[in-house]
């Protein structure tokens, strides 16, 4: 590998984690000046900035009434599930 194919794959993985970082924020409940405070914080920062956004968590997450489970999927109830706790005597 020569300095080019590097230098190719360090922006990609930038890009690629930054894309990351906009995704997550857009799950975030945000106003567009916080969203474009931690936008440009995650660019400002090359490396650590995408992970530094995920890891303070911004504003409120999105609450969507269809996903009621664990995970965003329907049949997953976050009450979680009870164990059967039937008590066990032994005779003796």
């Amino acid at each position: 590998m020569n300095a080019e194919v590097l230098r190719l794959l360090l922006a990609v993985s930038l890009i690629a984690m930054y894309v990351l970082a906009m995704l997550y924020l857009r799950r975030r409940r945000l106003g567009l000046g916080a969203y474009l405070f931690w936008g440009l914080f995650a660019l400002s920062i090359p490396a650590l900035g995408p992970f530094l956004v995920i890891l303070t968590r911004p504003g409120n997450i999105k609450h969507d009434p269809q996903k009621t489970g664990a995970g965003g999927h329907p049949g997953l109830a976050r009450q979680g599930r009870q164990r059967d706790t039937k008590e066990v005597r032994l005779v003796g």
